[in-house]
């Protein structure tokens, strides 16, 4: 049966609730702005305010939805191609734990490519899964990991029978993607689940010539940040499932129901309507208008890269098998750090604020709110900066981040009995982590608790202490002394 897109059940819903004229005697306190900030609340408008509801008899209950909610969801399943979809209001991180919890018992053997977000380490934690890494072939002209080959996987599968579960980034935060579709046929033939974080492609389900979707792949579980380029506001994301029979955990069937009991325990009590119903109303417009908005994306985007390529001293990547919103620009050839040309892009006159930089690069995101003005904005300030810088002659230092030796699985490091001290990073080698370090964005993990501080991770950290940024996870933001334990 045809569904009808133009519906926004539970958008609807928050709608009525206000003409309805309803005196709440429930929270939130502000009581539909009637207590607020007057300078907060003239910013955002009554209207917002009055939307900013919680659990009540018309909107049901969060973790067991029925009625205009359970519509909403059944609607964004079917326009992303899933068969069961479940909103989440904290971000694509709830849902990749989520995935694993539904997909991994303790000691069950995970394959996880090492490129994967800070999440990760958590469903790890939670659940007690043993990761197995797998090296993506990385980049050197552009200084990060590749898709993965799915002959590597195969092999991968091969050689440990125990992996249950394989775990991919598709796309990557710089638009790269994996042999997805090889993989999952790979998977299927063995019977090993397929989850895909799926945190920068929630816009490819709705044009055709973008890589290919996780559940048009035939991916068990995916986890689709909406908001980051599918137009809901922040932290609002979507979980989806197709073949619910097949996801399984510790090699017993999982109720489909099961899903939105774990997600029952990692999200609030307290949900954000306004958040859900951003969801509700991004996949309405992206469902009926979406393929126009992600083309003038792209058009903008590739008149961006072109442009951009004819500035001395400027090169935007173009790979095969890439997402082409994502605008990788390399600053290589002047020997200009990405962390010097992201501060001069954001200086007055020119304001650009980009997405990311990394050792000699930026990435600008196109997305379906961008218009040619900001194109244009984009282009003529990468003129002026590039054309302030001279070339220089630099020691290009080696980007690719190694795999450190795991001591001790990512649980067993969390709840540890062995003491921690705080230590010199210079006097760490041979020590054993007792905290991650990673550079955020894109959250990737450098080295995790319970991995040993080898020679190749040693330098690494050294070398982006020099040309990138400060770290997240540490005490010590910068690293110069780090946790680690003792007598191990």
């Amino acid at each position: 049966m045809k569904l009808d897109h133009t519906k926004a059940p539970l958008f609807e819903t928050l709608l009525k609730y206000n003409t309805d004229g309803i005196v709440p005697f429930h929270v939130p306190a502000h009581k539909q702005g009637n207590f607020c900030d007057p300078a907060f609340k003239q910013y955002l408008g009554e209207n917002t305010l009055k939307i900013d509801l919680t659990l009540t008899s018309d909107l049901n209950h969060f973790h067991n939805p029925v009625g205009s909610y359970l519509e909403s969801e059944i609607l964004a399943a079917d326009a992303y191609g899933a068969d069961d979809a479940y909103f989440l209001i904290n971000g694509t991180s709830g849902g990749v734990q989520a995935m694993i919890m539904a997909a991994c018992a303790p000691n069950d053997k995970i394959l996880i490519p090492r490129n994967v977000h800070k999440s990760v380490l958590a469903g790890l934690i939670i659940t007690g899964a043993i990761p197995v890494y797998i090296e993506p072939e990385h980049s050197n002209e552009w200084d990060f990991a590749l898709g993965l080959k799915a002959a590597d996987v195969q092999k991968a599968l091969d050689s440990d029978p125990e992996i249950v579960t394989v775990f991919l980034v598709h796309p990557t935060y710089f638009g790269v993607v994996s042999e997805l579709q090889e993989i999952v046929e790979i998977c299927k033939q063995r019977d090993v689940l397929v989850l895909v974080d799926e945190a920068h492609g929630s816009h490819i389900y709705f044009h055709e010539d973008l890589p290919i979707s996780a559940m048009s792949a035939g991916a068990d579980i995916s986890a689709s940040s909406t908001h980051k380029m599918a137009g809901s506001m922040t932290q609002s994301s979507m979980l989806f499932v197709r073949n619910p029979e097949r996801v399984m955990r510790g090699k017993k069937p999982l109720q489909r129901h099961k899903i939105r009991t774990i997600l029952a325990y990692l999200q609030t009590t307290s949900p954000s309507y306004i958040l859900l119903a951003s969801l509700d109303t991004s996949r309405r417009e992206m469902a009926l208008n979406g393929r126009k908005h992600v083309q003038n994306a792209i058009d903008l985007a590739n008149y961006a890269r072109h442009e951009l390529n004819k500035i001395e001293g400027c090169k935007v990547m173009t790979i095969d098998g890439y997402d082409p919103t994502k605008l990788v620009i390399s600053s290589k050839e002047m020997g200009i750090t990405g962390k010097q040309l992201i501060r001069d892009l954001r200086k007055a006159p020119h304001n650009i604020e980009l997405e990311m930089s990394f050792f000699f690069g930026v990435l600008a995101l196109f997305t379906i709110g961008d218009t040619q003005q900001t194109a244009d904005a984009l282009i003529n300030a990468c003129r002026a900066v590039f054309a302030e810088y001279s070339p220089q002659n630099i020691t290009i230092p080696n980007s690719a981040p190694p795999t450190p030796k795991m001591i001790l699985t990512p649980r067993q490091a969390h709840f540890a009995d062995y003491e921690t001290e705080i230590i010199s990073f210079t006097q760490s080698l041979g020590r054993v982590c007792a905290e991650a370090a990673l550079s955020y964005p894109p959250g990737i993990p450098i080295i995790a608790p319970g991995e040993q501080i080898d020679q190749p991770t040693f330098d690494y950290i050294k070398t982006m202490q020099q040309y990138t940024m400060n770290f997240q996870g540490p005490q010590d933001k910068l690293l110069h002394n780090i946790t680690v334990f003792k007598g191990i």
